[in-house]
């Protein structure tokens, strides 16, 4: 936690945050004081009107229409002042710069797909340059998620067979962590990703290293950033069968039948989860992997080789 952060909201990382921040604080000083008020008036009058002995009549209580009209107009004020910020605030979160950068989000159970104009794809790393604004067009693959970045203040769902945008301008180069804030299934908490913010020519940089034709193997060690929350490649216990060792094994199947993990196996897997269910383990994978391009799906089978 940095010097503007505080115990609620981590350090401000975009142009917006700030005014967030005001806002939020507004209303909580000022719910803080109403409520203080609240519980001190209720005190003072327990201990000024408290009945001391059954012959205690207490006098007629005339109405104060000065106290009246105060407890109508302030709050009317208060909640005046907070509607109007609030608005011009989400106006602001809302209406991304005509000259903004657009990244294309996927959503899917449980990881997160960020595709560039260039050409370029990355699954666990959201790289965004230092001030410039950056649009977010995003939809589901399969159910409902929410995009949320702490440090930048911006939330908004996520949701199948239709587009949402957020935008925002990161003001200092860094790594900021994307989380999913809708509960999405079994692995909702680990669908977590990173903002990373570099100066204009190192996103440049690694716009044109990502362009670049990659070897199967490596296209699919970078797609295989999606699987991690399910299957492992060290050997370790996962919700999925880890991948190490996997290629060219015979694999018992929950019908009682064993099938040979070879190219064809693993890759109606990928795009046809349900087919042949490992033994021990839930037919829970998703089907959106199905929408990966062929070259990524033959990364992908080519990566899973290497894991011996």
């Amino acid at each position: 936690m940095g010097d503007n952060g505080s115990v609620w909201l981590p350090d401000p990382g975009t142009t917006l945050a700030g005014e967030v921040d005001s806002l939020f604080w507004f209303v909580f000083w000022v719910s803080t004081v109403i409520f203080a008020m609240v519980v001190l008036a209720k005190v003072y009058f327990m201990v000024k009107y408290k009945r001391t002995s059954e012959s205690d009549v207490p006098e007629p209580v005339e109405e104060s229409k000065a106290l009246e009209a105060i407890w109508i107009v302030v709050p009317t004020i208060l909640v005046l002042i907070v509607f109007t910020w609030g608005f011009d605030v989400f106006v602001k979160l809302y209406s991304a710069p005509p000259d903004s950068y657009e990244i294309n989000v996927r959503a899917q159970q449980w990881s997160w797909e960020f595709s560039y104009n260039e050409g370029a794809t990355s699954y666990t790393e959201l790289y965004v340059p230092v001030g410039r604004p950056v649009k977010l067009n995003m939809t589901s693959a399969d159910v409902l998620h929410s995009f949320f970045v702490p440090a930048f203040r911006v939330k908004h769902d996520v949701i199948p067979n239709r587009y949402t945008s957020v935008w925002f301008q990161a003001e200092e180069a860094g790594e900021y962590t994307i989380h999913c804030t809708e509960y999405c299934g079994t692995q909702h908490s680990g669908m977590n990703a990173t903002v990373v913010a570099v100066s204009e020519e190192d996103f440049a940089a690694w716009i044109a290293e990502q362009s670049q034709d990659l070897p199967p193997a490596i296209l699919g060690q970078q797609v295989f950033a999606q699987c991690q929350a399910c299957h492992s490649v060290d050997g370790s216990a996962g919700i999925g069968p880890t991948m190490q060792g996997l290629y060219g094994t015979e694999r018992p199947l929950t019908d009682g039948s064993i099938v040979l993990a070879d190219d064809d196996y693993l890759l109606e897997s990928i795009i046809n989860p349900m087919a042949k269910i490992a033994e021990g383990y839930q037919p829970i994978m998703p089907a959106g992997f199905s929408a990966l391009s062929q070259k990524q799906l033959d990364g992908l089978v080519a990566y899973i080789k290497t894991l011996e």
